[in-house]
């Protein structure tokens, strides 16, 4: 047994919250394994022995992919790493190897991105921002309810010119966003043209802002009463804000529900079991199984909000929590799935910070759907499939205005549907 091996069990058990505490490590053995262990805190080895351990512990294939993990470790360990990028692309470097592109390693701005994201919160004015399908101009969506934005009066429409001096012209959305976003409390400045005002300024000052996931609305389809609900992401306020969603609709007074996935490309496995009790009161839900053989089945728990009729809306981007929440519905027979097959995403991570705020999202387990049937590289294929051209995927990704009006494919398509299912309204009579 080499000394790597020597030292090995003590950083095995060495976890807390479920990242490293590198502070608490304990080496048990020679004095070379103390000075190891000052070698590693002393440098961006640490991290790398870190994300080694978090794979060798939790990753859901004991066998690495016929890789040798432990030979892996040596060779990481044995370099000099002058620089943390450079430890980030040896560590890429093993990973890779496990050929499984869920499995990642993320640097400290990605991870940050990556809790925002899943978080459902993140530090701005709360304006959402796209490019105007004519103009081409950054264009405010909507502001959202109770931001600094809305409480400064922007409104739908706006466009905005400029950001703290800065032109927004040729800006991409996502380059618009990282200059609104910054420190809670500090300020950024948009010069916003309306029509009938000419260009004006507003002085905004950052907050924490919860991102809506969940958008609603009444659409009225011939004689019924629809109720529309967007879900963009499972983020940790998704469950929350689909509870008011379906609510609100239900009071109402909808006859049907449509559910549009489409683009949703997943988020965490919690919020997504969490939705699906919202519309089954009985039934499973999933199932997961670990690197060990362990079996975990999810199932509704009886709190249904609703029993109206429902649509699912879904595509090639619907993925990994959508296929889980979709595969629930589908095999319960809740509802209708129309559309085109899903992703394929069948597996479960679990993500870990590092202790220098980088992160590291390793696969844990394998999911399935209440049937028992594994959708890995194969996706969800809809009850009711819809087969688009390229032009009209691109038309309804370029232009969020067209959905769920009379020119979404997908959206007419699942009206039909729910329409066959009501009941005819009886006709009010009068006499004469």
């Amino acid at each position: 047994m080499n000394w790597y091996q020597n030292c090995l069990k003590p950083l095995q058990i060495a976890f807390l919250g479920g990242a490293i505490a590198t502070t608490s490590l304990t080496f048990f053995g020679t004095a070379w394994c103390q000075s190891v262990r000052a070698a590693l805190q002393d440098s961006p080895k640490v991290v790398v022995d870190e994300a080694w351990q978090i794979v060798n512990r939790e990753y859901v294939d004991p066998d690495f992919n016929q890789i040798d993990w432990l030979r892996t470790r040596e060779e990481l360990l044995d370099r000099q790493y002058t620089a943390p990028e450079e430890a980030y692309r040896a560590i890429r470097s093993a990973l890779k190897q496990l050929q499984d592109p869920y499995t990642r390693f993320l640097d400290p701005k990605q991870f940050q991105r990556l809790t925002e994201q899943t978080s459902g919160e993140l530090s701005g004015v709360g304006i959402f921002l796209e490019l105007h399908p004519q103009t081409r101009q950054l264009t405010v969506v909507k502001p959202y309810e109770n931001s600094p934005a809305s409480k400064a009066g922007i409104l739908s429409g706006d466009t905005v010119l400029s950001i703290d001096g800065r032109s927004t012209q040729g800006m991409s959305v996502r380059a618009a966003s990282q200059l609104i976003r910054g420190e809670i409390g500090s300020q950024v400045e948009l010069e916003i043209d309306r029509p009938g005002w000419g260009p004006f300024a507003v002085a905004l000052t950052r907050a924490k802002i919860e991102v809506p996931s969940v958008s609603h609305a009444v659409k009225y389809e011939n004689s019924a009463r629809i109720g529309y609900i967007r879900l963009d992401e499972f983020s940790s306020h998704a469950a929350e804000q689909m509870e008011r969603s379906i609510m609100a609709l239900e009071k109402e007074k909808v006859d049907a529900f449509v559910l549009d996935l489409r683009g949703n490309p997943g988020g965490l496995l919690e919020s997504s079991i969490e939705i699906a009790r919202m519309w089954l009161d009985e039934g499973a839900i999933v199932s997961t199984i670990d690197r060990d053989g362990n079996r975990e089945a999810v199932r509704a728990n009886g709190s249904a909000l609703t029993q109206r009729p429902l649509a699912v809306l879904v595509d090639q981007r619907s993925a990994s929590s959508s296929e889980i929440l979709t595969g629930a519905l589908q095999d319960n027979r809740r509802a209708k799935i129309i559309g085109t097959k899903t992703f394929g995403k069948a597996l479960v991570q679990a993500v870990h910070s590092l202790s220098d705020g980088s992160g590291l999202a390793v696969t844990v387990a394998h999911y399935y759907t209440p049937k028992g049937t594994d959708i890995s590289k194969m996706g969800i294929t809809p009850d009711i499939p819809i087969q688009l051209s390229q032009q009209q995927q691109r038309r309804l990704v370029a232009n969020r205005r067209i959905r769920a009006t009379q020119s979404d494919p997908h959206y007419t398509r699942a009206i039909a549907t729910l329409m066959a299912q009501l009941e005819p309204k009886p006709l009010a009579l009068t006499l004469e």
